[in-house]
């Protein structure tokens, strides 16, 4: 195993920012049950599951490759969560912190992709 996933700051932000989600969406219109509320929550599990998921690939471009996918579903969740925004669903002080959180999250996913993609391949 190259990476414990569950050590990884970046899987934890991914996991607070996938509760910080779930919680928003209760409070979401019940006719968006099976569009943007599925949609939100497949999005922000697919994130901190891709980083588990690359954190056991064999070279540092295939975990590269699962950071990455980490990285575009962090961008699916942000734009279903501005449509929401542009909507008015839900509280507003909890978007905020779900935006602001995957803004966050990104950050650390973009630094940690580099770092894989940069260091030497081990031995």
């Amino acid at each position: 195993m190259k990476h414990n996933f569950k050590n990884l700051k970046v899987w934890q932000k991914a996991m607070e920012l996938t509760d910080l989600t779930y919680s928003y969406c209760k409070e979401l219109p019940p006719d968006e049950r099976y569009n943007l509320i599925d949609q939100i929550n497949r999005c922000s599990c697919s994130i901190p599951s891709n980083i588990a998921e690359g954190s056991g690939k064999r070279t540092n471009a295939h975990t590269a490759e699962f950071l990455t996918t980490a990285l575009t579903s962090s961008f699916e969740l942000e734009t279903q969560l501005l449509i929401c925004k542009r909507r008015g669903y839900g509280n507003n002080d909890k978007l905020e912190n779900c935006l602001n959180s995957i803004e966050e999250v990104q950050k650390m996913i973009f630094a940690f992709r580099e770092h894989v993609v940069h260091r030497p391949v081990s031995q």
